[in-house]
């Protein structure tokens, strides 16, 4: 029975984020966790001779959440133009993980088309240790121009 290899695993932090807003690049240095995922939207088909419907997948809703230290006004500052203007802001957050020791090799996926379903204004916790801020948003695209090496035993 073959294992996988202990340092084939990716390091959690050993990553980089940038995030790309009206043409200018941004390295997102100050984030501390990310997540993006897809859910297939589904529609139930009827079927004749069957006591149950089938499921035929019609589509996909991409969300994400972020949680990134509290010291930049980007998003605050897109927040309030679009209170003041009615103007949204879309942008595209790459992330690629990458650890030298897996041999995996790198994977990079690049979320398109992100907007923000809100966020933090202004905080302060007198008894904290420092400050972070989450942001939750959708993205209506994505691509992944370098996937993870297939490891060694994976396939038959």
């Amino acid at each position: 029975m073959q294992t996988m290899n202990a340092r084939d695993s990716v390091s959690a932090s050993l990553a980089e984020c940038f995030v790309t807003i009206e043409g200018s690049r941004y390295n997102f240095m100050q984030a501390i966790n990310l997540e993006a995922s897809i859910e297939k939207t589904k529609a139930e088909v009827p079927i004749l001779g069957r006591t149950g419907k089938g499921n035929k997948s019609t589509g996909w809703k991409g969300t994400g959440s972020a949680t990134f230290h509290y010291n930049t006004s980007i998003f605050r500052e897109m927040l309030y133009r679009f209170k003041e203007t009615g103007q949204d802001s879309y942008f595209d957050i790459q992330v690629t993980n990458e650890d030298p020791n897996s041999g995996v090799g790198r994977q990079t996926i690049i979320l398109k088309g992100c907007n923000m379903d809100g966020g933090i204004l202004t905080k302060f916790d007198a008894d904290a240790e420092y400050l972070e801020e989450d942001m939750e948003f959708t993205f209506e695209d994505f691509e992944i121009p370098e996937s993870f090496n297939m490891l060694s035993g994976m396939l038959e």
